[in-house]
């Protein structure tokens, strides 16, 4: 069911992601470098397991972020357990992240699903827009296509997490180069366009309103409630041209990564008369498929805020 065509307005300010402040001290991402570096893998899970545990004690807003979506999904109120569960997830997938930024792939088994999509439009030498979410690790993903020399770009947003980036910057100097700081205006649409008419492959996290305003959205269902999504990574795929596919990389515990892509759309179409209502469309449509992939790995849900329209 496609959401009404009226939709698509300007978000309302209220509490977000942008609201959760990183929490992280200094030393507690500089000790994770140094297990990463010289501790190894299985000492660094041990460790996340007592992070977990504290911000699962003290997180109040991160717990109950992680309630709401767990209510929904499971059909019933969570058990304390499950909660936990999602939040060692979240501090997992983490930890993965260094090993897989300085290169260690050798930790994990990764399987990957409609990697032939991809794999089309290099031989093509053709860009797309690829569509994820903050579910399961965007760093896997990364990774991979560094495996397979990939030209993927990331557009990120890093100002509620600046700590964590600068440790990963200090692992993997070079790898901000192929991050794009989320942005709006001509020179932002116009960065984007030369990557993809260059062949490249532009990551867009889709899930999250930007911050600020002037940002467009559309009310989507998602189970069983209502939920805001932004429109203008449909509104930027219409003005490039370019192939839309979803990519997802979901986590198995203990080292396995499951990374899917699938078409989304060979051009969105934006008829002048109905924009509104087809970006609520794509929108829908979104939404749909990542209701989809959270039913399939619940605790790879790592929205800890309040997501749903109240």
């Amino acid at each position: 069911m496609s959401a009404p065509a009226d939709s698509a307005v300007p978000v309302r300010q209220r509490a977000g992601w942008t609201d959760v402040a990183e929490r992280g001290s200094v030393l507690a991402i500089r000790t994770t470098v140094l297990v990463t570096t010289f501790a190894g893998r299985a000492f660094g899970r041990l460790v996340a397991r007592f992070v977990a545990f504290y911000y699962f004690l003290l997180g109040r807003r991160a717990r109950a972020g992680a309630r709401s979506f767990l209510r929904r999904v499971l059909g019933r109120e969570p058990r304390a357990a499950e909660v936990y569960r999602q939040i060692l997830r979240f501090a997992q997938t983490t930890l993965d992240a260094f090993f897989l930024v300085a290169g260690k792939t050798h930790h994990f088994e990764v399987r990957a699903e409609g990697h032939h999509h991809l794999e089309a439009l290099r031989q093509k030498k053709q860009g797309a827009i690829l569509l994820g979410a903050h579910l399961g690790s965007f760093y896997a993903m990364r990774a991979q296509s560094a495996v397979e020399k990939l030209p993927l770009y990331a557009v990120v947003y890093t100002k509620n997490a600046r700590r964590i980036n600068e440790a990963l910057e200090r692992i993997d100097p070079g790898g901000n180069a192929t991050l794009i700081e989320m942005g709006q205006g001509v020179d932002f649409a116009l960065r984007i366009r030369e990557l993809v008419e260059g062949g490249a492959l532009v990551a867009i996290l889709a899930d999250r309103v930007a911050p600020g305003p002037g940002e467009r959205t559309a009310s989507v269902q998602m189970l069983g409630g209502r939920a805001l999504l932004p429109t203008g990574p449909y509104l930027l795929a219409a003005l490039l041209g370019c192939p839309v596919y979803l990519t997802f990389g979901l986590y198995r515990d203990p080292r396995g990564y499951d990374l899917h892509c699938e078409p989304f759309a060979e051009r969105i179409e934006l008829p002048r008369k109905s924009r509104e209502a087809a970006l609520a469309a794509y929108a829908q449509r979104y939404a749909s498929r990542l209701e989809h992939y959270a039913r399939l790995a619940p605790d790879n849900w790592f929205n800890f805020y309040d997501f749903w329209e109240t």
